[in-house]
């Protein structure tokens, strides 16, 4: 097997990854776990895993300059962004989490637009629009309860607060992956990030008994911390080394694609016509957004 194939393999190993990670963390939050207990968890879990492996990573020292940036993509990155997620994941449905994600690139543009002064099309207004008004009627228009979603609303706008604060981790650490080895970066983050989140995630993470979880909450716990955060990350890195961004980009689309399937697969959550209208919309302004234009 050549190494394109297995960057493909390895780029949808990653998507399929993250669209199942909708229905798995929701199925331990809130019965076992409160999610802010599960970020400390999942950022404490994969910091010993990344500086475990950083033994055998190239050894680079941070430049001085560099530490406000890195300290402010662990904000927005490992802290903002996790925090924001896994509390909407506990308030809503996987379903919706899968539909609200993939209109981070909308917002990505938009701040490239406002911070790097990237051109503007009418094209891409209509996009942001139509895209950002499939996100609001999920906030405005959805059930408000469901079993094991108790607000369903708030849930979905904690979303898109997840996923703007996703789009300034990935404009602020643009330039130092450029500048430094994966491994240097996410050791950093992640430690950085069991510190923020410490105060604030303690008292759920310490109320967590133990020794009384059953074996497939265990597994289900283990798969967030090494596939979802872990793993991911080095499926992508190698699927990069073989495949243009362009390319990568496309598997994005797969995420709330399989998470949708996977969490009606496993009866984690039903379909319905707005969850369809909404995600039809988010789906057409990203594509408008993110569409090239040729110039004449």
């Amino acid at each position: 097997m050549d190494k394109r194939t297995l960057a493909l393999l390895a780029a949808f190993g990653a998507s399929a990854i993250y669209g199942i990670n909708h229905t798995v963390a929701k199925g331990v939050m809130p019965t076992y776990i409160q999610p802010y207990g599960f970020i400390l968890l999942r950022v404490l879990g994969a910091a010993i895993l990344f500086w475990l492996i950083s033994f055998w990573a190239p050894k680079e020292r941070v430049e001085k300059k560099d530490w406000i940036r890195l300290l402010a993509c662990a904000i927005f990155g490992m802290a903002i962004n996790m925090l924001m997620f896994f509390k909407g994941l506990s308030l809503s449905t996987p379903i919706n989490s899968s539909v609200m994600i993939t209109i981070s690139p909308i917002i990505i543009f938009l701040l490239s637009v406002l911070i790097l002064k990237e051109r503007i099309t009418l094209l891409k207004i209509i996009g942001i629009f139509i895209g950002f008004g499939g996100a609001l009627s999920l906030i405005l228009f959805a059930e408000t309860t469901a079993q094991n979603a108790e607000n369903i609303p708030l849930g979905n706008a904690l979303f898109l607060i997840n996923a703007t604060s996703y789009a300034i981790y990935l404009i602020l650490i643009k330039p130092l992956t450029a500048k430094y080895h994966v491994i240097t970066l996410m050791k950093w983050l992640f430690l950085f990030g069991v510190i923020i989140n410490l105060p604030i995630t303690w008292n759920e993470f310490q109320a967590v008994e133990w020794q009384q979880l059953p074996l497939n909450v265990i597994f289900k716990m283990t798969f967030v911390v090494v596939g979802t955060t872990f793993l991911t990350y080095l499926l992508n890195v190698f699927a990069l080394k073989q495949l243009n961004a362009s390319t990568i980009g496309v598997f994005m689309y797969l995420q709330p694609l399989l998470g949708i399937l996977y969490a009606i697969l496993v009866g984690s959550d039903t379909l319905n016509v707005l969850k369809v209208f909404a995600a039809g919309l988010v789906f057409l302004g990203v594509y408008l957004v993110t569409k090239r234009v040729k110039l004449t």
